[in-house]
């Protein structure tokens, strides 16, 4: 398996969009769970990450210049007992009230495709991460349209049963920049996950394209104890 350095996928990759990585810290101990958020329209860039409850939620960083909120604003974070859902879009609601009725992730999505943002298409990526009794799975998921085609969506789960030490997998929204933005192609990309929380956000946060992002959230849950420690870094402060 080709385990990549996540700090060089992004450093030479000036537009993934948004992207969600799922892990474990190389002693073991801690799961980790981040998320970022990148933007090239003025609407995009005017945003936070804000805690709310266990999760968190974007919010305008200036209220006057919110233009369209549909895409842009909503909870990329939720958690749900033991499992903590992460995705790029209002899916997040769709996923925790789909399994708080007893359904599977998988199933949950059934009801969501690509956004509707044309000519881009974006998929819609997800995870959902699941500690319980000092063991942990995730899994990943991206909706995305059939070679930019509208009337044809494709989806793709990902499960990690026995993930390794040390090891991750990052999924994003666009293979890189362009016009259209090209979607993400194939299996979440295996990464190398290293380093305490501070260490692993500034590796983040320094690696993505300083015109481009805005806002980044890191979580590290110890996987015997359930308790967690979290990081929010916003480029509008």
């Amino acid at each position: 398996m080709n385990v990549r350095s996540l700090e060089q996928e992004l450093k030479t990759n000036a537009y993934p969009g948004r992207g969600i990585v799922i892990g474990e810290t190389p002693d073991g101990r801690q799961a980790v769970t981040a998320y970022f958020i990148m933007g090239r329209s003025a609407n995009s860039r005017n945003r936070v990450f804000v805690e709310e409850g266990e999760g968190i939620r974007t919010q305008a960083f200036d209220p006057a210049k919110l233009e369209d909120p549909s895409l842009i604003i909503y909870a990329p974070v939720r958690v749900l007992g033991n499992k903590t859902i992460v995705t790029n879009g209002d899916q997040t609601d769709t996923i925790y009230e789909g399994m708080d009725h007893q359904m599977t992730f998988e199933q949950s999505l059934r009801s969501r495709e690509f956004e509707p943002d044309a000519p881009n298409y974006t998929p819609r990526i997800s995870g959902i991460l699941h500690v319980e009794n000092g063991s942990y799975s995730y899994a990943m998921s991206i909706l995305k349209s059939n070679q930019g085609d509208p009337s044809s969506c494709l989806r793709f789960t990902f499960a990690y049963q026995t993930p390794a030490a040390g090891m991750g997998h990052f999924i994003h929204t666009y293979m890189h920049d362009g016009s259209p933005l090209p979607s993400f192609e194939g299996e979440p990309k295996a990464v190398k996950i290293d380093g305490d929380i501070d260490t692993f956000t500034n590796m983040l946060w320094n690696s993505l394209n300083e015109e481009n992002k805005v806002s980044l959230f890191v979580r590290y849950m110890d996987i015997a104890t359930g308790r967690t420690e979290t990081r929010i870094v916003n480029k509008n402060r």
